[in-house]
């Protein structure tokens, strides 16, 4: 069904998962990764059909989409591993200590615990990876926490086809039941963030939605955290000695970049700052295709046509390759200002364009790049284009660290690998929570929450807090 799950069914499923906390919760960590691997063995199987429904819903062609599933699939078993292992749960024991300098020091022993039932909000974008059964499902499940998925609009049937994969899924492996499940509509993802049973909420979408929920989420007569990935522009700088060194392999290199994906991923690269001086401007019109691009769904063409629109028409902005916003599909729009123009108005001209549109940017002189990285707002990413022996890089680098959640010296901002020491988020607006990840590993940190126990005898203690260690996880100890 993808119809509006009405609030008598809401409240029905939010009791269910509520009631899978209490045995989800108190499973082993390792016991979880059986279900998780159970998951991602049945996408797998189901992923020809999938994958045929997504390219029906979606666009986005069955090479990209089964990229996708092989991504989806992964991050469950990466979780899995994870679990298995068990140093996430960053077991800490401070044994008793009389001689401590800041006075006797009781036992003390410190573990994280999941939060409980976990809202999630689909992504229109990546309708498997950020989806039903994305990251973001995967983290929650992997910290001991259900999750109630709400279904993005974009893609309803795959959405309720790839729910009933994962539930069918969990049941033959006896997981509790409501420890999954999803819902539809706007209103039904409106009541559930505000009800007290959910306990935390995980987002991909635009500033606008995404700050709403957040509103919504902080001002409960409960807080809850709340992780939004947002808006981000992605800017990339260009050095003098890069541009002079390798400018026409930039532009072509920027240019598949930002229109990867019919420029509809979080990490396009929105700005280019490029010097004046290599007359880089020249280069792009030649290399920019006039191949029409399928955006994702009518909604988003509107409010891509309204915003490139909106760019144009700044004050100090000129066409540089003209493309379609009106058409059934778009073809690649690129503007340029400058630096000066830039920093004038920075609230108008450094904004997200969800769609293959870019900003050219001309400096006169290298040091404006570090006025431009001041002024930026927070990022995704942030990329230099530079090369080693760039006297600006190290001031350009640290202040850009403070800026975006990952920095980029010579690749591009538009792959981003599930692993280790991955970081997928940055200050506000691209996210709500900068201290957190929605893609790695790191991720199963936003749905845990730490607690010690002082002084409680052994058997009572959480096992992997215990000497004996049975569940042989990393302890660190005194």
């Amino acid at each position: 069904m993808t119809d509006a799950t009405n609030a008598l069914e809401l409240v029905r499923k939010l009791d269910a998962a509520t009631g899978a906390f209490e045995q989800w919760s108190r499973l082993e960590p390792a016991d979880r990764a059986p279900f998780l691997e159970a998951i991602a063995s049945a996408l797998e199987e189901a992923a020809p059909k999938l994958v045929a429904i997504a390219d029906e819903e979606t666009s986005l062609g069955e090479t990209r989409l089964r990229n996708e599933m092989v991504r989806t699939v992964f991050q469950l078993r990466l979780f899995a591993e994870m679990v298995t292992r068990g140093e996430y749960l960053g077991a800490t024991i401070d044994r008793a200590d009389p001689a401590w300098p800041m006075g006797p020091r009781p036992d003390l022993r410190r573990v994280l615990e999941p939060l409980g039932p976990v809202l999630v909000f689909s992504a229109s974008n990546f309708p498997f990876a950020f989806s039903v059964a994305g990251g973001d499902t995967a983290s929650a499940l992997a910290a001991g926490c259900p999750v109630v998925v709400k279904a993005h609009s974009g893609h309803p049937r795959l959405s309720a086809a790839t729910a009933e994969v994962v539930q069918q899924a969990l049941r033959s492996t006896g997981a509790p039941e409501g420890l999954f499940d999803v819902v539809f509509g706007t209103e039904a993802g409106r009541k559930a963030i505000v009800d007290p049973r959910v306990k935390a909420g995980a987002f991909t979408g635009s500033t606008e939605a995404g700050r709403a929920l957040f509103d919504l989420a902080s001002g409960r007569p409960e807080p809850i955290p709340f992780f939004g990935e947002l808006g981000s522009v992605n800017p990339v700088f260009v050095t003098e000695a890069a541009a002079e060194r390798r400018g026409p392999a930039i532009v072509s290199e920027f240019v598949g970049s930002f229109t990867l994906g019919a420029g509809q991923f979080c990490t396009k690269p929105g700005i280019l700052l490029v010097p004046a001086s290599a007359k880089l401007v020249d280069e792009l019109p030649g290399t920019v295709p006039d191949t029409p691009l399928t955006l994702l769904n009518e909604r988003i063409r509107t409010s891509y046509a309204s915003t490139v629109r909106e760019l144009r028409d700044t004050a100090g902005v000129r066409v540089l390759v003209s493309g379609d916003q009106d058409g059934a599909d778009q073809s690649p729009t690129v503007l340029c200002t400058t630096s000066a123009d830039l920093l004038r108005d920075p609230e108008a001209l450094i904004r997200e364009v969800f769609g293959p549109t870019a900003l050219v940017v001309e400096y006169a002189a290298e040091s404006e790049l570090l006025e431009v990285a001041k002024a930026i707002d927070g990022q995704l990413t942030a990329s230099i284009q530079g090369e080693d022996d760039d006297t600006i890089a190290a001031e350009l680098i640290r202040l850009l660290a403070a800026k975006a959640g990952r920095v980029l010296w010579n690749q591009w901002p538009t792959g981003v690998s599930v692993t280790y020491a991955q970081q997928h988020g940055g200050p506000y607006p691209a996210t709500t929570a900068p201290a957190t990840t929605s893609v790695g590993t790191e991720a199963i940190h936003r749905f845990l929450r730490p607690v010690a126990y002082q002084g409680v005898p052994q058997h009572l203690l959480p096992p992997a807090l215990r000497d004996a260690n049975p569940l042989s996880v990393p302890q660190r100890v005194s």
